[in-house]
């Protein structure tokens, strides 16, 4: 198999997601067994979304994330750097204010939004501390982050069994279900690339973001770190 290009350029990510938009949401539910659907619930729990907040859905894709804020009540801006995903997305969910932005320089004022959330998305901006600190910039003080991950699993047995998972059979059934089987190499090497949990808590504690905590869901799978914007 061929190493993915960890190093591409912010428009040679988006073409990519452009490419895959219109099955990504059932790719990503065949490859995750089902449990994308539990980590979206995880993550509005975290947020603990209010009716009438705003909330920023950054690396929104397609927008299903979005929905659940809301459905909660919450005033809601999906916002992607891919066209693909927002074109798709707006066809699906035409009542959603879909954005397009860089998540190194968000079309957004400072401090508009009660809360942000990024899902699966943080590891696709190339200057992740640039990323946790423009968020914060759009987030009001006393407002918070949540950041969902893949992460490392606790259970080293465990861990290796998924690192073979990621390398092998991922890209596998990627080429059954998705339009850009290539995209999915990509995405195995960046997860097996990311911090761990305690190395992102430290980036976006470094961000500006303060009482850094995080979850692990599936066995360390994925990890959903929390953070606050005091001031």
């Amino acid at each position: 198999m061929a190493r993915a290009d960890l190093d591409k350029a912010p428009d040679d990510v988006a073409a990519m997601f452009d490419d895959v938009a219109e099955r990504y949401d059932i790719t990503n539910d065949v490859l995750s067994l089902g449990q994308t659907r539990r980590w979206r619930s995880a993550v509005v729990a975290a947020v603990a979304p209010q009716p009438g907040e705003r909330v920023l859905d950054l690396a929104a894709g397609t927008g299903t994330s979005s929905v659940p804020f809301a459905q909660a009540g919450a005033m809601v801006v999906p916002t992607d750097f891919s066209l693909g995903m927002l074109e798709v997305g707006k066809r699906r969910v035409p009542w959603l204010p879909f954005v397009a932005g860089d998540g190194t320089q968000l079309p957004f004022a400072d401090g508009v939004f009660d809360a942000a959330t990024i899902s699966f998305g943080l590891r696709n901006i190339q200057d992740r501390g640039a990323g946790l600190a423009e968020l914060r910039r759009v987030v009001r003080p006393g407002g918070r982050l949540v950041v969902c991950e893949f992460s490392r699993p606790t259970w080293a047995p465990f861990r290796t069994v998924y690192t073979e998972y990621l390398m092998k059979a991922l890209p596998a059934v990627a080429t059954r279900t998705s339009s850009n089987p290539e995209a999915y190499v990509y995405l195995a090497e960046s997860i097996r690339a990311w911090p761990d949990q305690a190395a992102l808590a430290r980036e976006m504690q470094d961000a500006g973001w303060s009482r850094v905590q995080w979850r692990n869901v599936s066995g360390g799978i994925v990890a959903i770190h929390r953070g606050w914007r005091e001031e």
